[in-house]
């Protein structure tokens, strides 16, 4: 297997390339310029700014009330951060599902505004008319299928998704669609492993999995669950790549400290 160079911005074509030679692709979110600019220094290949943003960023509990404008504002920063990967946005909930007219408006908004690379749009089939006017409009877009976190009140929750027969076999049936249409990439969020294999021998973009096993083309992860920042969430798909927050309130605890005692600014630390 070759080893992809990281010496230049990556494209929806040196994705599929990825794909054709076996290199796994590696995506995290992002939504501000510090943590982007960290995470495009080690080498991510996709960031994506996400409507989790809803969650890690505003607080909500789930993803539905980030708008339009937030995502944009949240955009450009981790867009002025990246200088080799590619930058995707999610398109909120109700940016795309009244017309296919305003859905394609919304998504060169996007582009046009925060200065990213493309979009993600959640479901199969029955967007495909707005992917396909996007898509023909010059607007890349990522599919997402499987667990679509803006359809939790339609699904009644966040369980594994795919598990019986008729939705497995719809899911690769969306997915072939999603291919066929243009997408460069499809995002499989919390489906079985097996069909998630599947699914990616199946089309010829690549596929990124979340909680979809080893098979897929690449993963990504929300960053603040694999850095341990969200304690209390731990799904049996996310492993903690570190422990920050612990790291943090222990920093924090040394500051209040240091102030409260006086200790901080020292004389060195003073003009």
């Amino acid at each position: 297997m070759s080893v992809h160079v990281q010496n230049s911005r990556m494209t929806t074509a040196k994705l599929r390339q990825m794909k054709a030679e076996g290199e796994k692709i590696a995506m995290l979110t992002s939504y501000d310029f510090t943590l982007a600019h960290l995470l495009d220094e080690a080498g991510v290949d996709i960031l994506l700014v996400g409507d989790s943003a809803s969650n890690v960023v505003c607080g909500n509990s789930y993803t539905l009330p980030i708008t339009l404008e937030e995502m944009i504002f949240l955009t450009k920063g981790v867009v002025r951060a990246a200088q080799h990967a590619l930058v995707v946005c999610d398109m909120p909930f109700g940016s795309y599902q009244v017309s296919e007219e305003e859905a394609v408006r919304n998504a060169i908004r996007i582009l046009k505004e925060s200065g990213c690379d493309a979009v993600k749009l959640e479901g199969g089939e029955e967007i495909l008319p707005s992917i396909k006017h996007m898509i023909q409009a010059g607007v890349p877009v990522m599919g997402h299928l499987g667990l679509t976190p803006q359809s939790v009140n339609q699904f009644g929750g966040y369980g594994l998704r795919a598990k019986e027969e008729a939705e497995a076999e719809k899911l690769l049936h969306d997915a072939k669609l999603l291919d066929e249409a243009g997408c460069f990439c499809i995002v499989l969020e919390k489906i079985p492993a097996a069909l998630a294999q599947k699914v990616t021998k199946a089309v010829h973009c690549p596929v990124i999995g979340i909680g979809a096993g080893n098979g897929c083309d690449g993963q990504v992860l929300v960053l603040h669950d694999m850095l341990g920042l969200n304690e209390g969430f731990k799904p049996k798909f996310l492993r903690h790549f570190a422990h920050l927050a612990e790291e943090v309130k222990g920093a924090v605890g040394e500051y209040i400290k240091d102030v409260k005692d006086g200790s901080f600014p020292s004389a060195e630390e003073s003009y």
